[in-house]
C-alpha cells in the first residue's frame, strides 16, 4: 500500500528522480523546494515519510528539522545530504533525523532505507493505534470516538476532520490544511463547508460537558486540546 512522502530538495534534477522512483512504486509523493515551504507542509503530520536535503534555501534542513520536533511532528525523516563526514551524520541524528544518507546515493538502497522507515512507523501505530486528548478517545481501526466513556456517533466526513485534528492536537491547524488533508480539495471553494462541518462536531464532542475541546484561534483556524 502506498504511503504519503514529502521531498524537501532543493536540486530539481534530484526530487524529480526521487519523485517519479517514489511514485513508481506506489507511494504518493509531494515536493518542495525550500525549507519554509517545507516545514509549513511537514507541520501538519499527515505524511508517512519525510526526505530532507540539508542544504536547502530559505530555511535549512536541520533548523526545520529541529523546528519539527519541537513542534512534536513525529514523522520519520531521511536526511539526504552530501555533507558526509562522520560529525556531518552525527548532527544530523541528533537533531531528530531518523536516517542519513549520503549523496550521490543509489535509488535501491535509499528505498530500502525508505521501506524500513515506513515499517517501523506502521509497527509503531499498530502496537497502540488509539489517539486520547484529554478525556476523549478515537480508535482509528474501529472508527469510534468516546468522550469520558459516552460513546459519540459521527458522520464520516466528521469523523476524518476529527481524526485530522487530533492527530494535530496541540497545534492550529488552517482552513488551507483542512481543505486539502479532509476534503482533497487543492483551491478554496468558497463555501461555509468547513465551519458548517466544525460546528457540527464541536456539538456533539461539547454539548454535555463542561470542558470545551475545539477551539477557534482567530484569524488562523482551529485547534484541539485538552
Amino acid at each position: 500500500m502506498g504511503r504519503k512522502i514529502l521531498i524537501i530538495e532543493d536540486d530539481a534534477e534530484t526530487a524529480d528522480y526521487l519523485s517519479r522512483g517514489l511514485t513508481q512504486e506506489g507511494h504518493s509523493v509531494e515536493q518542495v523546494g525550500n525549507g519554509q515551504d517545507g516545514l509549513y507542509l511537514a507541520t501538519d503530520g499527515s505524511f508517512d515519510l519525510i526526505i530532507l536535503d540539508r542544504m536547502v534555501p530559505v530555511l535549512d534542513g536541520l533548523s526545520l528539522l529541529k523546528a519539527l520536533r519541537a513542534a512534536k511532528v513525529e514523522t520519520p525523516v531521511l536526511i539526504l545530504s552530501a555533507l558526509a563526514s562522520v560529525g556531518d551524520r552525527i548532527e544530523g541524528l541528533e537533531s531528530g533525523s531518523d536516517d542519513y544518507l549520503v549523496k550521490p546515493f543509489s535509488f535501491a538502497e535509499l528505498l530500502a532505507r525508505t521501506n524500513a522507515l515506513l515499517r517501523r512507523r506502521e509497527a509503531r501505530v499498530a502496537a497502540d493505534p488509539r489517539l486520547t486528548v484529554g478525556d476523549l478517545e478515537i480508535d482509528p481501526m474501529a472508527r469510534t470516538v468516546k468522550r469520558a466513556g459516552k460513546k459519540i456517533e459521527l458522520k464520516p466526513r466528521e469523523y476524518l476532520l476529527l481524526e485530522y485534528f487530533a492527530r494535530n492536537e496541540g497545534r492550529v491547524v488552517t482552513r488551507t490544511m483542512l481543505l486539502e488533508q479532509v476534503w482533497d480539495y487543492h483551491f478554496d471553494p468558497g463555501t461555509n463547508v468547513i465551519d458548517v462541518h466544525v460546528s457540527r462536531l464541536r456539538r456533539k464532542l461539547e454539548d454535555g460537558f463542561e470542558r470545551p475541546l475545539l477551539h477557534t484561534v482567530r484569524g488562523a483556524g482551529y485547534m484541539l486540546a485538552a
